[in-house]
């Protein structure tokens, strides 16, 4: 392990439809989690593509992205590695799209709509502890313009 400590940077749709958000459901080391699409952001990718990248590879559908809710930082010990790991999450609100024919990235169940309460029944389940104070500010009205996520062309075009 390096001597410089970094979080891991995640992102994470949020999709609202009638009152139900898109979720997922994945087999994790602790067993099967509800979450928002959501994942890593890769090498020479901005965070919009990231989000539009792991929305594809979870659900099997496009995604728009509108607005950024927030950044959220976070810490749990993780049990796979053994020591504490801490995530910075983008969360990105946006809208979905079409549907494509392609299986869904490994370890991802199914996706579902769910409600609000039923969010909140379920949230010993989530991967997440994150998963509902990022809805919770969607409620809320929270909205910042995507251009806050700025990425220089340094990182889409490496050196």
């Amino acid at each position: 392990m390096s001597d410089i400590w970094k979080p891991s940077v995640t992102v994470a749709a949020i999709i609202e439809r009638n009152g139900l958000f898109f979720m997922i459901e994945e087999e994790t080391s602790e067993g099967l989690r509800i979450n928002q699409p959501a994942g890593h952001l890769d090498p020479e990718e901005s965070l919009i593509d990231a989000v539009i990248r792991e929305t594809l590879e979870e659900t099997a559908h496009d995604f728009t992205p509108a607005f950024l809710v927030g950044t959220y930082l976070s810490r749990y010990l993780s049990s796979r590695r053994g020591f504490p790991v801490t995530y910075l999450r983008f969360a990105i609100a946006g809208e979905l799209g079409a549907a494509h024919d392609q299986p869904l990235d490994e370890g991802i169940v199914r996706t579902m709509w769910m409600s609000y309460d039923e969010l909140v029944a379920t949230r010993d389940r989530h991967r997440s502890p994150l998963i509902l104070k990022c809805i919770d500010d969607y409620l809320a009205g929270i909205r910042a313009p995507l251009s806050f996520l700025y990425t220089d062309s340094s990182v889409t075009n490496p050196l």
